[in-house]
């Protein structure tokens, strides 16, 4: 049996790439999205009532993989990257059907279009369902967690070289979105906790964000688009 879903519009957000999107949204993330909706929706029907709820459940599609292997088991990064789980116990973004959900703030109506934060979405991803996020239904207070009962750790420090945060500032990207993402180490699992040499970057808003580690610091050496 298959099923065919429309997508009802796609979210503008900072991340022009997969490297260095938060690995989970609200709570973690500061990123703000914009969702644009598609043409057959009426957004003043679809949308009314919206602004009494502060927090909402996106569903989106891991576009980027639809066309990929459909995986069974996966290496959630959380662990190391060293042991494997059944997908339906990840939040892996390599899932059988490519469905994705996250909760973030809602930052209301502007122009017809859906103003949020607390995004951890790729820019241009097609949005499939928005849901209010409603406290008593969604918060279970004696859930158990498994690996993930607690948040992620982060770095101790994200520090910007001489000028830096000006030629940042001067190109309309807040600091303290780079401050954000960098401190909880978006490299690779198997990087973490070895001495690295290497310069990485990520895209924020079409420019490239260059850092590399030194000790449990991150030190942020330049922005170029």
């Amino acid at each position: 049996m298959q099923y065919t879903i429309s997508p009802v519009g796609k979210i503008h957000t900072p991340f022009k790439q997969k490297f260095g999107i938060p690995r989970q949204g609200h709570g973690i993330s500061i990123a703000k999205g914009e969702i644009e909706f598609e043409s057959f929706i009426n957004v003043e029907d679809a949308c009314e009532g919206l602004a009494e709820f502060s927090h909402l459940w996106v569903l989106f599609l891991f576009s980027e993989h639809l066309s990929q292997d459909k995986k069974q088991s996966v290496r959630p990064p959380r662990l190391g990257g060293n042991k494997s789980l059944g997908v339906f116990a990840t939040r892996s973004s390599f899932r059988p059907n490519n469905i994705g959900m996250t909760v973030v703030k809602n930052n209301g109506l502007t122009n017809g279009n859906l103003l949020v934060e607390g995004v951890d979405m790729l820019d241009q991803t097609p949005i499939i369902d928005i849901k209010p996020y409603i406290r008593y239904a969604d918060s279970v207070d004696d859930s158990q967690c498994g690996y993930a009962s607690r948040p992620p750790e982060q770095l101790n420090e994200v520090i910007f070289m001489d000028g830096v945060k000006d030629k940042i500032q001067a190109q309309k990207i807040d600091p303290r979105l780079i401050t954000n993402i960098l401190a909880q180490d978006p490299r690779p699992a198997y990087k973490k906790n070895k001495n690295d040499l290497k310069t990485y970057k990520i895209n924020l808003y079409g420019f490239d964000i260059h850092w590399r580690i030194e000790g449990k610091t991150i030190v942020v050496i330049n922005s170029e688009q």
